[in-house]
């Protein structure tokens, strides 16, 4: 009998904790972090499929559907890959002279005073001008292409960094400037040790909005002259209206602005350590 009265409520135990145990499984699942962006890919994807379907005829090719598309990025990837790496040679030269000498500039000026008012006014107005009205100019006086691609993408990356970097080191509080004086701190030290560490957060916003420029500057750049390159791919294939490839090369360039980026933030997360 109580052997009998025993596993009655063990299965009682059972069937109550399964319902249980698979609604924390449902709420855990719920939970999981990257279930929006998980949920909007799949929306966006659904209605893409859709929109190839009902709205696409053979005559009318724009849209092609995922499947296709992911064929040719399949078939592509050789090239793809050679224009990835055509396309950094452009890039990383330019945003990194931009990233240096922007943090630099930036410091100084809004620490100086007489270079801060001189200058500050010439950036309001300098800074909104949209880079890809230097193209011309590029090419037309820097002697090669690749020059003139990386001053595009030095230009466009140069402002956003360049700003971040004089707001935040005036954010600065002016008792640091008085202790950086009472213990003798020259302005380059003062730059180095105090105001350059405070200005981090401020810098690392800069140098993303300077990079997502870079790179679309880098595509429309690639668009005048280059023979290999991310954007010279997009362009190619739309010229002889291969859409299928021409998508693909602009989601493989979305996914390398992306990764990109999320290196950028990394680095960031890692530097920064105190914000977390």
């Amino acid at each position: 009998m109580n052997t009998l009265t025993s596993i009655s409520t063990l299965a009682e135990v059972r069937a109550v904790s399964s319902p249980s145990m698979a609604r924390r499984g449902f709420n855990a699942l719920w939970r999981w972090p990257g279930k929006e962006a998980t949920l909007l890919f799949m929306g966006l994807l659904l209605a893409w499929q859709l929109g190839a379907t009902f709205f696409t005829s053979a005559a009318n090719s724009l849209l092609p559907a995922p499947l296709r598309v992911a064929q040719a990025l399949w078939e592509s990837l050789p090239e793809l890959w050679v224009g990835t790496w055509s396309s950094l040679l452009i890039l990383l030269p330019g945003y990194l002279a931009a990233v240096v000498t922007g943090v630099v500039a930036g410091l100084w000026v809004a620490t100086t005073p007489g270079l801060r008012r001189a200058f500050f006014p010439f950036a309001r107005v300098v800074a909104p001008v949209p880079p890809t009205v230097y193209i011309p100019y590029a090419i037309a006086l820097l002697p090669t292409f690749l020059l003139s691609a990386m001053f595009v993408v030095f230009i466009g990356a140069f402002w956003p960094i360049f700003q971040s970097a004089a707001a935040g080191a005036l954010t600065v509080e002016g008792r640091y400037r008085d202790n950086a004086r009472v213990l003798g701190l020259t302005h380059r030290e003062y730059l180095c040790k105090v105001v350059f560490p405070a200005s981090l957060p401020h810098i690392f916003s800069g140098m993303a909005v300077g990079l997502a420029f870079a790179f679309i500057l880098l595509t429309v750049a690639e668009l005048f002259g280059a023979n290999a390159g991310l954007g010279r791919f997009v362009q190619y294939y739309a010229d002889f209206a291969d859409y299928p490839r021409m998508v693909a090369g602009i989601l493989y360039t979305g996914l390398v602005t992306f990764l990109s980026l999320s290196l950028l933030e990394y680095i960031r997360h890692r530097a920064l350590f105190w914000l977390k």
